[in-house]
């Protein structure tokens, strides 16, 4: 599955800006599943600095600063990416009890604990308590295997959690989050990811986009894909497995990965600092996911024994 991505972000500021400095998290990454064919970032005003560069956990970071007066800011960036659905699916061949997988990321003198253990520990939006433990332990019986647990609970998650884009802003305490069974897809994936770290288990926060399609019968409108998040759990010997407890299914051929890390704060699309303008814009995004043809396969010709 081929795709172009356009996202398109819009600030307008009420108070003229003076110079803003900013870091953007747009560039899907090159993965087994996911290759990016090619990315372009556009802003307007025209940037005095642009510079790329990858940070801690691998991501592509583009950083740039706009140091002239300005009452708007766009920032486009459009991408496009090849998907092979076949490299995504969960090894469940090579399942292993949860309460092994805990006892491996607790040693602490293996390569694989020490590389892992960031994803352990609490961060600023994904902090392991009480009260989440008690809710993961209704899927995380004993010996239970890994991926077959965290399905359990991403389904949990989705039927008992209501999608509700009001409820929340990115400093929503989860607690606030697991009594009010409410939240967005930020919320849910902070709340599995520290449910996961409640119990010992690495999880963290991937950041990217889904796309969505209209009822049938009916047209796709401009801008109604979405950026989007979930999270991803660690199996020893195999690596990283995705789930997205928002639309309770295992990314595959429909969600781009653009960046990972502890959480929403190392992986933003775009954030920055801003000198002046008015403190309550907020800015619009749209997301376009267009499938684009693949290039067909020449038929092979049967060679004749004449």
């Amino acid at each position: 599955m081929k795709y172009r991505v356009v996202h398109k972000t819009e600030y307008f500021y009420g108070v003229t800006v003076s110079q803003c400095h900013n870091l953007a998290h747009l560039r899907p990454r090159n993965l087994p599943a996911q290759q990016c064919l090619g990315h372009r970032l556009q802003v307007d005003p025209l940037p005095m600095d642009l510079a790329e560069h990858e940070d801690f956990f691998g991501n592509h970071v583009s950083y740039f600063s706009i140091q002239q007066p300005h009452q708007t800011l766009t920032v486009t960036a459009t991408s496009e990416v090849h998907l092979d659905p076949g490299n995504g699916q969960l090894a469940l061949d090579k399942d292993m009890p949860w309460d092994e997988v805990r006892a491996l990321l607790a040693q602490p003198l293996t390569d694989m604990a020490r590389e892992n253990r960031q994803y352990v520990l609490d961060s600023p939006h994904a902090t392991a308590a009480p009260e989440l433990e008690e809710y993961a332990a209704v899927s995380f019986s004993p010996s239970r295997p890994l991926l077959e647990a965290v399905r359990d609970l991403m389904a949990r998650v989705h039927h008992e959690f209501t999608y509700d884009p009001g409820f929340s802003t990115v400093s929503t305490p989860l607690a606030k989050v697991l009594s009010s069974r409410r939240g967005v897809c930020q919320d849910f994936a902070h709340l599995a990811i520290a449910c996961l770290r409640s119990l010992g288990l690495a999880a963290r926060y991937v950041s990217g986009y889904l796309e969505t399609l209209p009822p049938p019968g009916q047209t796709k409108q401009p801008g109604a894909d979405e950026s989007h998040a979930w999270f991803s759990v660690y199996l020893p010997d195999v690596g990283w497995h995705d789930f997205d407890p928002t639309n309770n299914r295992v990314p595959l051929d429909q969600h781009i990965t653009t960046a990972w890390g502890r959480d929403y704060a190392d992986v933003a699309p775009l954030k920055g600092v801003i000198f002046g303008g008015d403190p309550g814009h907020q800015p619009q995004v749209s997301v376009d996911m267009t499938r684009l043809p693949e290039p067909e396969t020449p038929a092979v010709k049967e060679l004749s024994g004449e």
